[in-house]
């Protein structure tokens, strides 16, 4: 069983601001159970956070490891753990901007901006506006999803008769990028460069390693660009290049801001759900028999796969001075909103611990919210139906492969190998 905690024994001895009260001090990385677990549900140890007795505004004193030590941000952040205060951070833009989120570049000194997840409305609109026809429902159905059913039979096709297949590092991390790759126009032999890339970006946690990356990746973006711009084809990036924003062409830093942002976020979030996704299937055979028999709830339960794998959470900062559940907030303070606690807010779902792959009404804070909810969530969903509509009529039951670690970190960093096992025929 995970460790349940209160905020007494969690309490931390920092200096906040004198705007915050000391009883709401809590160290976030210990709160959260921040390590890996072996627990059928990964997220467990963070479910006392949304409870009622937990107050609606705790604050995580600032950062001493990672991005945050590295960048030089000694600030602390608000930390909003209930579903109904994560939802008006993510919809009040009167009060919160998203004003330099993901914006890794600059580490390096660069001043583009990662478009349209760091712009805020009113601007917000035009940037969203010219990217999101390219990821429309409609367009993903007509265009999208012949190439991506083609790939997925072709990659279970392959490993049918082998009776088994690592899951997360030769499946889950190899099919979504594909697909991104094949839809931007990225060259196929830049694969695992691009993968080492945005590993030492997000997890090496070295300044060196991130620096490096950054201006190997932003070298490679540029020329692209470039040679799209004398080069025209149909993919992505060549339609961003030779578009037209509010009827002009886009600046140098907009092409980057966009092409950039949509590489960082399309090579591994629907990986890290992947394999989460089939780690809890191959530990729960009764699911795995319930959805290959109804085929009809896949829908459903790829939405219940996605609430209860909340693999990243999102950040905003408060526009101006004002006064929340009791604290006076000031302009410049920062809110991290805990998608893994929102999701699972007894408020809000019925018995939300329970995975139910037929819930319904499941509105859920994986892919955020409000007007910077996630560009690609329909190109992820149909990626993630997709694979449990032709893995399930290809491959019987299967189960983990005996001896294996099945430990998760709850988060981006999800899993890196998973080998599961099936009796072939």
């Amino acid at each position: 069983m995970p460790q349940m905690h209160t905020l007494d024994d969690i309490r931390v001895d920092f200096d906040a601001p004198d705007n915050v009260p000391k009883d709401r001090i809590v160290d976030l990385g210990f709160a959260m159970g921040g390590q890996p677990n072996d627990l059928l549900d990964p997220y467990e140890p963070c479910e006392w956070l949304s409870g009622p007795e937990i107050p609606r505004l705790l604050y995580n004193p600032p950062a001493r490891h990672g991005l945050g030590a590295i960048s030089g941000n000694r600030a602390g952040s608000w930390v909003v753990s209930h579903y109904e205060d994560i939802e008006r951070v993510y919809t009040d833009n009167a009060h919160f901007s998203n004003a330099g989120t993901a914006e890794f570049q600059r580490l390096i000194g660069e001043t583009f901006k990662s478009i349209p997840l760091a712009i805020d409305p009113p601007d917000h609109s035009k940037y969203r506006l010219y990217l999101m026809p390219y990821f429309s429902p409609a367009r993903i159905t007509r265009e999208l999803e012949p190439r991506i059913r083609k790939v997925v039979t072709e990659m279970i096709d392959a490993v049918a008769d082998k009776g088994e297949v690592d899951m997360a590092w030769d499946f889950a991390r190899v099919y979504p990028v594909r697909i991104f790759m094949g839809l931007m126009g990225f060259p196929d032999e830049k694969f695992e460069q691009f993968l080492d890339w945005e590993w030492d970006i997000l997890h090496s946690g070295s300044l060196e390693k991130m620096q490096a990356a950054l201006r190997g990746v932003l070298e490679f973006l540029r020329a692209f660009i470039a040679e799209k711009e004398v080069h025209p084809d149909e993919h992505l990036v060549s339609s961003i290049v030779h578009g037209k924003i509010d009827g002009r062409a886009p600046t140098e830093d907009e092409k980057i801001g966009m092409v950039w942002f949509l590489w960082l976020g399309g090579l591994d979030t629907v990986a890290a759900t992947i394999a989460q996704m089939f780690r809890r299937l191959a530990l729960q055979p009764e699911l795995q028999k319930r959805i290959r028999e109804n085929p009809a709830i896949i829908n459903s339960a790829v939405e219940e796969f996605l609430r209860t794998q909340p693999i990243l959470s999102s950040s905003r900062s408060a526009t101006k001075d004002f006064e929340w559940h009791g604290v006076q907030i000031r302009k410049g303070d920062t809110f991290a909103c805990l998608n893994p606690s929102g999701n699972f807010d007894p408020a809000r779902f019925d018995d939300p611990r329970t995975f139910d792959p037929e819930r319904k009404a499941n509105r859920h804070f994986t892919f955020v919210g409000g007007v910077h909810i996630c560009l690609g969530a329909h190109l992820a969903r149909r990626e993630l139906r997709l694979l449990l509509e032709e893995w399930f009529t290809r491959i019987p039951e299967f189960r983990v492969k005996p001896g294996a670690d099945t430990a998760v970190f709850p988060g981006l960093l999800s899993i890196r190998n998973l080998p599961i096992v099936w009796d072939a025929p």
